[in-house]
């Protein structure tokens, strides 16, 4: 039950084979421009994080760059089960990919859920960061993030 071992190759598995591992690639490249977005997020965009009341957007990132470097894993796993041909790695890519998909439906639901919350709490904050911590002395932050939204 361990490995794959068949005498011959025909065509259809071969290019089976080969378009599977073409996909892996594809999906490795797809979780590091999610990790990279998370990162440049973190590093460039990181000042605008200081005009909103809630950390949870702060997470956010974070789960971006976790979720890159998760799709980066499930992506090399499957080219390694996809050339090892071992069963038990492609069962444990299927189920990666079925957990990747769920969350991503998750995150779909909550982001349309929770598109207006954040629209109101963006507004709010802004007016609130206008006339309380703008241009005030220990919040140069605040300052420099409303001058580069601006």
């Amino acid at each position: 039950m361990g490995e794959f071992n068949e005498k011959k190759a025909t065509c259809g598995t071969v290019c089976l084979k080969y378009l599977l591992f073409t996909y892996n690639c594809c999906f490795w490249l797809a979780g590091l421009a999610v990790m990279a977005v998370g990162i440049w997020t973190l590093a460039l965009k990181s000042d605008y994080i200081s005009l909103l009341a809630s950390s949870t957007y702060l997470a956010t990132a974070y789960i971006l760059v976790v979720a890159g470097v998760v799709v980066m894993v499930t992506g090399v796993l499957g080219c390694c089960a996809t050339f090892k041909e071992r069963r038990n790695l492609l069962r444990l890519y299927f189920i990666l990919l079925l957990i990747i998909f769920l969350l991503e439906i998750i995150a779909g639901i909550l982001a349309y859920v929770y598109y207006q919350q954040l629209n109101t709490e963006l507004k709010e904050n802004l007016k609130d960061t206008m006339v309380k911590r703008y241009h005030q002395s220990g919040h140069e932050g605040v300052s420099s993030a409303v001058d580069k939204l601006q």
